[in-house]
């Protein structure tokens, strides 16, 4: 906790606005995405997906993965519990259906569904997109594909895998994803192994969005190795989101924004 702390005071130094952008892609960004505060009907359907998942007093057994598909925990827990600590906040869910809304991305896939929170806006976003997204384990993956059903996001492909496997056995050369959301493993080694796998799906208008780039000394590490690299152009850290584009017109450039 307080390492996150000393992370956030340096991240509100460094951090700017759209005023003290001076790239035209990042400036629309903000202004036509980040920073719209035009109500939006999609929100409630995000409000009444997350009440439904917090009004869920049934258990399910959660189950994480190491790596290897090594198992480092199991137990039972609340669904509403799970909802409430282990999903985006309403705020992080309705920026994320900003940015899907604004991209248009046809194809999509999520590293680490949970209980579908973060899923239901990407859906809302491009109802028109196909969505891959990845669950470890098994009944917490079995409970969103119901709630996902529940709230006819029929555009949701829900796969229950070990995430690095999944990786390694799909043909990823022959995939192109416009939108990559990774918030499934929070560790160095894994985040940097979903990156360097995935590499191959990249087109000139991909997005990629890491959570948690400052959780921990090594999610920092691993995000400053993710800026540094050649085929990466442009990045904005919000802090809790790290954003990731290559395109190849841009020049290299990192912007911390407040958002």
């Amino acid at each position: 906790m307080l390492f996150q702390i000393k992370s956030y005071l340096k991240f509100l130094w460094k951090s700017k606005n759209e005023h003290g952008v001076h790239s035209p892609f990042v400036f629309n960004l903000l202004t036509k995405s980040f920073y719209d505060k035009k109500p939006k009907p999609e929100y409630l359907i995000l409000q009444n997906y997350r009440k439904s998942l917090l009004e869920n007093k049934n258990f399910i057994d959660v189950t994480d993965f190491g790596a290897g598909s090594k198992v480092f925990k199991s137990n039972k827990r609340q669904i509403s519990k799970i909802a409430k600590t282990a999903g985006i906040s309403p705020k992080r869910a309705e920026l994320l259906f900003r940015v899907t809304n604004y991209f248009q991305p046809k194809n999509i896939l999520e590293i680490g569904t949970s209980l579908g929170l973060a899923t239901s806006a990407l859906a809302l976003g491009n109802p028109k997109a196909k969505i891959i997204t990845l669950e470890g384990c098994p009944e917490t993956g079995n409970q969103c594909q119901l709630q996902l059903q529940k709230f006819n996001f029929n555009n949701v492909d829900s796969v229950i895998t070990e995430f690095e496997n999944f990786l390694i056995s799909t043909n990823l050369q022959s995939t192109d994803y416009d939108l990559i959301y990774f918030d499934g493993n929070h560790s160095k080694k894994a985040t940097l192994a979903y990156f360097d796998l995935l590499l191959t799906t990249i087109t000139n208008d991909s997005v990629w969005i890491f959570d948690d780039i400052h959780w921990s000394p090594e999610m920092e590490e691993a995000w400053e190795i993710i800026k540094n690299h050649s085929k990466v152009t442009v990045t904005i850290d919000t802090f809790q989101w790290g954003f990731v584009f290559f395109r190849y017109e841009q020049e290299k450039e990192h912007f911390v924004i407040r958002a």
